[in-house]
């Protein structure tokens, strides 16, 4: 191979910064190289990873393999001992050009080939500037990194460190760049990206930084956020709901469970109540409203009547994206310590809810059926609706807005039909 490839895992701000990752690799003058971007979340994720990087290894003798992202930085001695692996970076050194400069040499020692700082030590988020995301119509912001929570079955601010906000005035002239070069729908990301700016002076928050995005730039035709908490929403960010079209009506919020007990062992900051309130009320606002979540299955001390109550929790609040997790221990929480479930009985109730969320996707779809939608035309033959529902858009350019009539779904997608308008 020649060139930099890049394998990226997990989320959205992955994504991102794996853009910012090969801009930088490339202005350094790397070649012949692949960057494996890794993910924490789960144990699954870290040997997804593993498993990719002795792939690569063979599928490309003479390249480099750098592994850096979250889980480089919590397990930084795992990877490094591998022998497929010539560098590990951590998520602060993954973004800057200096990093692929000052690579140690091959067949060097597993302590020579890190480049890993405290991650807890950095104290400032440095905007990135990326024009262009390979296979994406859709740009994404970076405008918060890290996390000042400590929810007991997450390692993320252990990888991410503490949280830092990008400040207002660089966001603006990041969406402007990328408003410019012609991207037509902009997410706003981050690793907390709710707690944004109480490290700012003024301490704004994410919503008044996406009404002032709105406001100042009219270029922008679409905006999105990622994933949410729902008890730090303010009321800047009620108002968009109820007031701006140009604010897509969708959310994906961190709930993580449905039942009180739980929500408080996970030293989660929100109540059952809290949830549903803020759900009830966002669609109060903007009726076409639809909601994605992530939900933990099969935590330690759950009971069945505890499941349940997340069960019920994802029916009552019509969650169209449920994103569910089985409970994976992560060396290092307090959960971890906690009394585990067996992991047929994880991986049992796992299934039972992601069941619960193919039939409420199924529920959201047929609603869909016979609405008008203005729909973003992807790469892959696909659009997505306002409200973040894949239309099957094939022959369609991509990047292109227009408007449909939905006229069906597959129980995956739905079909349309264009307007005569864009006919």
């Amino acid at each position: 191979m020649s060139g930099i490839e890049v394998i990226t895992f997990g989320c959205r701000l992955n994504t991102y910064e794996s853009e910012v990752m090969k801009a930088q690799a490339e202005r350094a003058g790397l070649n012949n190289a692949i960057l494996v971007n890794t993910c924490a979340v789960t144990g699954e994720a870290v040997r997804q990873a593993r498993q990719a990087i002795r792939r690569a290894r063979r599928d490309n003798p003479h390249a480099r393999i750098i592994v850096t992202g979250c889980a480089a930085q919590t397990e930084k001695q795992t990877f490094a001992a591998m022998p497929e692996v010539d560098a590990v970076l951590g998520n602060e050194e993954k973004l800057s050009s200096a990093s692929y400069r000052s690579l140690p040499d091959f067949g060097v020692s597993a302590e020579e080939k890190l480049r890993v700082n405290d991650i807890m030590s950095v104290k400032a988020t440095a905007p990135q500037m990326v024009r262009h995301i390979d296979g994406h119509v859709r740009a994404f912001i970076q405008v918060q990194n890290g996390c000042d929570h400590r929810c007991t079955f997450c390692i993320i601010p252990y990888g991410r460190g503490n949280s830092r906000s990008v400040p207002m005035g660089a966001v603006v002239d990041q969406a402007r760049k990328l408003a410019d070069s012609g991207y037509r729908e902009i997410v706003l990301t981050g690793v907390d990206a709710t707690s944004y700016g109480g490290d700012l002076p003024g301490a704004p928050t994410l919503g008044l930084l996406a009404k002032t995005l709105l406001k100042q730039l009219p270029e922008i035709q679409r905006l999105r956020l990622s994933s949410i908490d729902s008890i730090e929403a303010d009321a800047h960010l009620m108002d968009l709901i109820a007031d701006e079209p140009r604010f897509m009506p969708h959310l994906h919020l961190s709930l993580q469970h449905g039942d009180d007990m739980i929500l408080k062992r996970m030293k989660r900051r929100h109540s059952r109540a809290d949830a549903l309130r803020f759900i009830e009320e966002a669609r109060r606002l903007r009726p076409e409203m639809s909601f994605g979540a992530d939900m933990i299955a099969g935590f330690p001390t759950e009971t069945e009547e505890m499941f349940a109550s997340a069960v019920r929790l994802a029916e009552e609040a019509e969650i169209a994206h449920l994103h569910v997790f089985p409970y994976s221990p992560r060396p290092g929480t307090p959960a971890a310590r906690m009394p585990q479930l067996d992991r047929s009985l994880v991986k049992d109730r796992a299934a039972r809810l992601r069941a619960t969320g193919r039939r409420l996707h199924q529920s959201h779809l047929d609603g869909m059926v016979g609405t008008r939608q203005r729909l973003l035309v992807e790469n892959n033959g696909l659009a997505h609706t306002e409200n973040f529902t894949l239309v099957a858009a094939a022959g369609l350019r991509p990047g292109e807005l227009v408007p449909a009539t939905i006229t069906g779904h597959n129980g995956k997608h739905l079909d349309m039909q264009l307007t005569a308008a864009a006919a």
